[in-house]
């Protein structure tokens, strides 16, 4: 997993869309979105059934994440891992502090390599990504402008120029707005199964399509199972 992209909305002060899609073994199923207390943090996500964590979620310390597996590179996979991925999110999710200061502290020793895609609002709006190659941290405080990025375990390097490509050119001609970035997410090169934004490699397929939206209305999460056709749309009770 996944695709993910993150887009700045100009007209909040903390506005900002990240859509993020799962990609995913068949076999791996996850539950709808739900609201759940972690260690004394209010949190909201999709839940892994298999490992009980997630890939993306709101917490509401005024952050969110999402993670890819991987990172800059495909990398080999270890026998066995200190702690799921999925758990990772959660506890950084709930982890007080400033948000830059628990991922540069947070200890990822025994970690498979992961992509993190952060945003906090806490104090002004910031984006932040985190990759863990299972030996160092890359840590940086990105623009406030779209980024877009696909797993390494999944897509090459020329499938992920293929795709800013695609994202280029869906920027220059739509306004990067929730509804238009679902688009983007759920019809883009749609008979590419192979690396279009909707996949189908028998085997693995892209799951879900997840959406988390800040505006002055607050914050939204939006969320589509692709396999079984269920969608809902939450407004959280989190402060935007």
């Amino acid at each position: 997993m996944c695709t993910v992209t993150l887009a700045p909305q100009p007209d909040s002060p903390n506005g900002f869309v990240l859509t993020s899609n799962r990609d995913e073994a068949i076999s791996r199923h996850a539950l709808l979105p739900e609201y759940e207390k972690y260690h004394s943090r209010n949190l909201y996500f999709p839940k892994d059934a298999q490992a009980g964590g997630t890939w993306i979620g709101v917490s509401d310390l005024q952050r969110c994440l999402c993670l890819m597996n991987g990172a800059f590179e495909p990398h080999i996979r270890k026998a066995g891992y200190r702690k799921s991925r999925g758990i990772v999110v959660k506890d950084i999710l709930a982890e007080t502090g400033k948000l830059s200061e628990v991922l540069e502290h947070y200890d990822l020793k025994g970690i498979e390599a992961f992509t993190l895609v952060a945003v906090d609002w806490s104090n002004g709006l910031q984006f932040i990504e985190l990759v863990w190659d299972e030996n160092k941290k890359h840590l940086q405080k990105l623009s406030l402008k779209p980024h877009i990025w696909s797993s390494s375990p999944l897509y090459d390097q020329n499938m992920k120029k293929s795709r800013r490509q695609w994202f280029q050119q869906f920027r220059e001609t739509h306004e990067l707005h929730a509804d238009m970035l679902r688009d983007f997410h759920l019809n883009t090169e749609k008979d590419n199964m192979e690396f279009g934004l909707i996949i189908d490699r028998g085997f693995l397929k892209t799951q879900s399509v997840s959406q988390i939206i800040s505006s002055d209305q607050g914050i939204r999460f939006w969320f589509r199972d692709l396999q079984s056709g269920k969608e809902q749309e939450e407004r959280l009770q989190f402060k935007a």
